[in-house]
């Protein structure tokens, strides 16, 4: 019924306001954005996207489809391997987005490279969490019980260190196709 992504801030410092420390990024209202890696490249590259999705709203009158969105990205971090002088971008990117009220999840990663996928992990444990999302990934699964197996595997992964303070939800229905970011108090409701 719709795609999510769910981000482990990993923010310890008590000081730090958990709010201001998003992992999961407004791409536009049917569009979202994940980065694992050098996050200063990632703000880089999430503002980009989020220019080339207001024009192009404004030159067509439409939503971007997320593809296109990935393929730009992708290109910009490609660009970047060819250059004397720069450095690559060092950060993978997951994009999360409905098009004709269906879900796309595409990944690309520090070389440019993109593809699309069901369900999938960057970051810490990303090969660890892959491996339990083989085993327990179920096609046309609700966003509920997806949420509800991601949490799952994560407590797994981490263990005594899991916390669901640490976590952000953003989900995207596809009947409605806009983004919907879910408070710390309503993620108790996912895991029920």
């Amino acid at each position: 019924d719709g795609i999510f992504i769910l981000a482990d801030r990993r923010v310890k410092d008590k000081l730090v306001i958990q709010q201001s420390a998003n992992k999961i990024y407004e791409i536009d209202s049917h569009i979202i954005a994940s980065a694992a890696g050098i996050v200063s490249d990632a703000r880089v590259l999430i503002e980009r996207a989020q220019v080339v999705a207001q024009q192009h709203r404004i030159t067509y009158d439409s939503p971007i489809e997320p593809e296109l969105i990935i393929k730009e990205i992708s290109n910009i971090k490609q660009q970047f391997t060819q250059f004397g002088g720069a450095r690559p971008f060092g950060v993978s990117m997951m994009l999360a987005g409905v098009k004709d009220k269906k879900p796309e999840l595409y990944t690309s990663d520090v070389t440019g490279n993109y593809f699309s996928y069901y369900a999938n992990a960057i970051g810490e444990n990303d090969e660890k969490i892959k491996e339990k999302l083989r085993e327990k990934y179920r096609p046309e699964p609700n966003i509920k019980k997806g949420v509800k197996i991601a949490l799952e595997i994560f407590k797994e992964i981490q263990g005594k260190n899991f916390d669901l303070d640490r976590f952000e939800l953003v989900y995207i229905k596809n009947e409605e196709g806009k983004l919907k970011r879910v408070v710390r108090e309503d993620l108790d409701e996912f895991i029920k």
